[in-house]
């Protein structure tokens, strides 16, 4: 049969696993992600959500489309574009459509008490996906680290009543809480994907997948508001469809794709922490205390877990 028959070719793994220099992809992944909440908040308000989702999607599309042409990478093939599919509903259509909508109302550092909830559903997408398996003590860890980390936030969000109230949810807390569930399968499936198609291909053909849905969507935003803004917040869109959209994956895919996920995943702990301090720094967010003891706290959380993660305590052996 021909090279390219799905039915007989076994596709080769582009990056390895078990690594722990995954954990510094990750991390870069996640310091670039960090800014996304804040410039998001920045970029509604000059700028339609429509127009601020589909175009940071757009943007990203057309040089991951550049950057794929350049080194001539191959087609995926058979079931990888179904995969691609999700990753792109995942992360190109439902992560920035939803967290945008959901900015016009809800001030960043409450999005960043929602999206905080992240690590754990990515983690328990990996799980559920790719079959990992992690001892009790690191899901325990995880969740106090998630505790931890809405703790955190919350302390910091002002003024809850804004957003719902204490217990409260309202249309923005179901935006970001579908936000989160979209970006945990996409990264869930997009990790397992770049152990096939390599890093920062995978979001780039996921990228150019939904080009088509996004590019209508921009098309249609531009003639319901032509867009104005102020330099500020067009430089937040182009940070968010540059970085936040295209060069953050490729660090944070290739960390997911070195792996373990449901480990590396828990780095995303430290992101409410980091995206809260861009807050306070870009939109005069006062930061006390508060904000030292319980950031030190979600880092800790996080170290711990990953540290159980890698250094699992092993039965005893019988004499």
């Amino acid at each position: 049969m021909k090279d390219n028959s799905s039915a007989t070719t076994i596709i080769p793994t582009v990056i390895s696993s078990h690594s722990t220099t995954g954990l510094w992809w990750g991390l870069l992944g996640v310091a670039a992600f960090s800014f996304t909440v804040p410039f998001t908040r920045v970029a509604v308000g000059g700028l339609s959500p429509l127009f601020i989702g589909s175009g940071r999607a757009v943007v990203a599309a057309i040089l991951a489309a550049f950057a794929l042409s350049l080194t001539r990478q191959r087609l995926p093939r058979g079931r990888q574009w179904a995969r691609l599919a999700v990753v792109a509903a995942g992360i190109v259509i439902g992560f920035p459509l939803l967290t945008s909508f959901a900015l016009t109302t809800a001030p960043a550092s409450h999005g960043a008490v929602v999206i905080a909830l992240l690590p754990a559903a990515t983690a328990t997408a990996a799980v559920l996906r790719g079959r990992e398996h992690p001892p009790v003590a690191f899901w325990l860890v995880t969740a106090v680290g998630a505790f931890a980390a809405i703790a955190f936030a919350l302390s910091q969000a002002g003024q809850p009543a804004q957003s719902g109230g204490p217990g409260q949810l309202n249309w923005a807390d179901v935006l970001l809480l579908g936000a989160v569930v979209a970006a945990a399968i996409g990264y869930a499936e997009g990790g397992l994907l770049a152990r096939e198609l390599g890093a920062w291909q995978t979001v780039s053909w996921a990228l150019v997948l939904a080009l088509p849905l996004m590019a209508g969507l921009l098309a249609l935003s531009m003639a319901q508001q032509p867009p104005s803004a102020s330099p500020v917040q067009w430089a937040a869109f182009a940070y968010l469809g540059v970085v936040s959209m295209f060069f953050g994956f490729f660090a944070w895919y290739r960390g997911l794709a070195i792996g373990p996920m449901a480990k590396v995943s828990q780095v995303q702990l430290i992101q409410p922490v980091l995206s809260i301090c861009w807050a306070g720094l870009l939109l005069g967010e006062s930061l006390g205390w508060t904000t030292i003891v319980g950031g030190l706290a979600v880092i800790v959380c996080a170290g711990v877990a990953v540290r159980v993660r890698l250094n699992p305590q092993r039965p005893e052996q019988k004499r």
